[in-house]
């Protein structure tokens, strides 16, 4: 039987694993969405035309809610964004 631990650490790693891919053979290595060909892109473009994310996860129901919130998490950390 396994331990509790063993899977508290499954979910944290899960938790951990980065939602923005970019891969060379998923639409040339343009920074997509874990397991989809949405580019991460769309959501910026459509937060920053003055539409909601829930507009954006109606028009692209792949993506979860809780993955547009880990990603702009992610791009918030990212050292590109300190640039800017």
């Amino acid at each position: 039987m396994p331990s509790r631990s063993s899977g508290a650490v499954r979910l944290s790693e899960a938790m951990d694993e980065r939602v923005i891919v970019v891969d060379p053979d998923i639409m040339n290595g343009t920074p997509c969405f874990r397991g989809t060909r949405v580019p991460f892109k769309n959501l910026i473009d459509y937060l920053e035309g003055g539409h909601s994310l829930d507009e954006f996860l109606r028009q692209f129901p792949t993506i979860t809610r809780e993955m547009a919130v880990q990603s702009l998490e992610e791009a918030k950390d990212s050292p590109l964004a300190r640039i800017a």
